[in-house]
């Protein structure tokens, strides 16, 4: 059986491999393989594991080591008779299976192998627990990720944390799997000969012709996206930011893989699971030295093809002065670009070794992608050494001025793999010992310019700040690309939802909270049923509440800047015409512009400038009910005050003076709102002609 061909250098290779050469397979005593590669997620601040029904961003790791696990398997490197069986298991979004993965260990014929991948510091705790729970069973356990990388990366020796789960016979993990790396995990694995500790940060592997992540669709359906994939095209970043891990695991000469091969791979996943929506993963794709051949091949692929390619991307504050860039991503379908602006203060960035970021260009920089219909999301820290809350307040502000579509907000953490930690570490800084707080909104350090609590209050600010209704309004009035509207909206939708109903980053949640009552945080005590029941309560009834108060927030926000037909445009004229005042019938009821608008729209009909595409016969209960036309109003702000005043009545014991057939009808409108509302986002423009 021919092996791999790629040279793997003597060091990094078992002894074991040498009877590759001579037996063709590397030697062990297993019939079947069992493989977990488990992404741990985080706890809450309750202790209660952070899962959903569905999530929203895929874990490329995962999808990594899944392609370099096939890749293993179908080149027969270990037998081929060993029978594999993988599972892929994301942690938000799925149980862990101890008792399937325990019972298999017991089986002699049968190794299992669990690897928890891809472990950030925030998720260390969670996958610790994990970890601790396998080796309880005598199972093998492999973590790597960021933490472990980072930690290895900035000190000379292991973290206290480290050193107790390698003491428990976990086997730790720095580096990438490509290069040789994780067959020889594995072999080492199944021959029962695990080191403590592997680091391959000294050898980061040419990826040019690695093996590419790999699609589960299985796991694929547990996201509220099944169209949407991760990839990355190249690794590693060239500058410096103190506060980066990047640059120290993944290094600061970047590696590529070959375009012709990536390619392929965009082209394989849209044919074979249905992958249209790509999140390119590399820390500043414009920085790839084979970016133009990229995007012109993706550009084949849309205008030769008809693929229906589009894909968001991470960049640097200098992407829009590079030549072509703007419009070749354009034109391939770009629809987001997320970049790290960081701060507005120039002297915090220059503090963090981000002196790239000029703030002078970030609108110019903003205005090259919307001009192509490109959203500009923007990361943005809060608590740099120069920042105060009123500073942070004033640079908010500043920053609506940029007119960005999305922002992020995250408090400066020193997390492991950064200058930042390693620094803190030397000076004895007083830090968070707590890891599940490293999560970039919880506050892990003191500040030297704000009190503790007011730095949290400052980054709450910011979120509520931007993702106001006005902004939403402002944002969504702009002349993005129409395409564009509803991706916006959508993000929105996520956004609000992690930071109003979820309480955390929306980065971290998904959709439909499910919180086990036995699977808890240890130190937090396992509640009684009723005692549960009662806490679930309570939750399910903020999560619908606060659900509720979205769905009307991003009604107001869809009132005001939905994209009207052409055939609400003549009716504006009309009503113009009726009215003698643009302005006038913006502040008329709902129940009144209905009335004018059914007129116009008559007069408009009988000059064949509009006609329902539904049977006449149901064109008169239709215009009774307006229930699929296009109701002008601009605000539910006259439904507001009605609620806001029958409530007060209410509430005065004043119920005989209220308007309760007013009630009934503004139920209806409420109602019909809603239904239109939901409708947009659906199946927009099913009923009506456009003209």
């Amino acid at each position: 059986m021919k092996i791999q061909e790629t040279p793997i250098k003597k060091c990094d290779v078992p002894e074991a491999f040498d009877e590759v050469r001579n037996t063709g397979a590397i030697l062990h005593k297993y019939s079947h393989l069992q493989l977990y590669l488990i992404k741990p997620s985080k706890y809450d601040d309750e202790g209660y594991v952070i899962r959903y029904w569905k999530g929203v961003l895929p874990s490329n790791t995962l999808s990594c080591l899944y392609g370099l696990s096939e890749d293993v398997r179908e080149r027969g490197v270990f037998g081929e008779d060993l029978k594999w069986t993988t599972e892929l298991i994301d942690d938000t979004v799925q149980p862990i299976p101890y008792k399937a993965a325990i019972r298999a260990s017991r089986r002699k014929d049968t190794k299992v192998i669990v690897c928890l991948v891809g472990v950030q510091t925030n998720q260390f705790p969670r996958a610790a627990d994990i970890a601790m729970n396998f080796r309880k069973a005598g199972i093998s356990v492999l973590i790597g990720g960021f933490h472990v990388s980072g930690v290895a990366a900035t000190l000379p020796d292991l973290s206290p944390e480290l050193v107790t789960l390698k003491n428990a016979g976990v086997t730790l993990v720095a580096g990438e799997g490509e290069g040789g790396h994780w067959e020889k995990l594995l072999g080492d694995a199944l021959q029962d000969r695990l080191k403590p500790f592997y680091n391959f940060l000294h050898d980061l592997p040419d990826i040019s012709r690695a093996v590419f992540p790999k699609i589960h669709p299985k796991l694929l359906a547990r996201y509220a996206l099944r169209h949407f994939g991760t990839l990355d095209c190249g690794r590693g970043c060239p500058f410096g930011c103190s506060f980066c891990t990047v640059i120290n695991v993944q290094g600061r000469r970047m590696r590529f893989r070959e375009v012709d091969l990536l390619i392929e791979k965009i082209r394989e996943d849209y044919y074979r699971y249905g992958i249209s929506h790509y999140f390119f993963t590399d820390d500043n794709f414009c920085r790839n030295k084979n970016w133009e051949a990229i995007l012109d091949r993706i550009i084949e692929l849309k205008e030769k093809e008809n693929i229906p390619f589009f894909f968001m991307m991470q960049l640097d504050t200098q992407s829009h002065m590079v030549p072509n860039f703007v419009e070749k991503s354009a034109r391939a379908g770009c629809r987001q670009v997320f970049i790290g602006m960081e701060s507005l203060n120039q002297e915090n960035l220059k503090a963090v070794k981000k002196s790239q970021n000029d703030i002078g260009n970030f609108k110019a920089l903003v205005d090259a992608f919307h001009d192509v219909g490109i959203v500009c999301h923007l990361a943005y820290i809060i608590g740099f050494p120069l920042d105060t809350a009123e500073s942070v307040k004033a640079d908010i502000e500043k920053l609506l001025t940029l007119g960005a579509g999305q922002a992020s907000f995250f408090m400066m953490t020193p997390l492991p793999g950064s200058m930042d930690y390693k620094h803190a570490i030397e000076k004895g800084m007083l830090m968070d010992t707590d890891l599940n707080n490293y999560d970039t909104f919880h506050e892990t350090h003191r500040h030297a310019r704000m009190k503790p609590g007011e730095w949290l209050a400052a980054y709450e600010d910011a979120w509520r700040v931007f993702y106001s209704v006005d902004n939403m309004k402002r944002i969504l009035s702009r002349s993005l690309e129409c395409e564009n509207y509803w991706g916006i909206f959508s993000n929105f939708i996520w956004y609000k939802n992690g930071v109003n109903i979820e309480g955390g980053h929306p980065m971290i949640h998904g959709f439909v909270r499910l919180k086990g009552r036995l699977e808890r945080r240890p130190g937090y005590p396992i509640e009684g049923r009723w005692q549960y029941f009662k806490r679930r309560l309570g939750d399910v009834y903020r999560e619908l509440t606060g659900w509720w108060n979205l769905t009307i927030e991003l009604e107001e926000v869809w009132l005001a800047t939905r994209k009207r037909s052409p055939l609400e445009q003549r009716v504006v004229a009309e009503l113009a015409r009726v009215t003698q005042s643009a302005k006038k019938w913006r502040d008329l009821r709902i129940s009144d512009l209905h009335s004018l608008y059914l007129r116009a729209a008559a007069a408009l009909e009988k000059k064949g400038l509009y006609r329902f595409r539904i049977p006449s016969h149901f064109q008169l209960w239709l215009r009774r009910w307006n229930f699929f036309s296009e109701p002008l109003t601009f605000t539910r702000m006259p439904l507001q005050k009605f609620w806001d005043s029958a409530c007060a009545a209410w509430r005065r014991g004043e119920i005989l003076r209220v308007n309760y057939v007013r009630v009934v009808t503004t139920i209806i409108e409420e109602g019909v709102l809603f239904a239109r509302f939901i409708f947009s986002i659906l199946i927009p423009n099913v009923f009506l002609r456009k003209h």
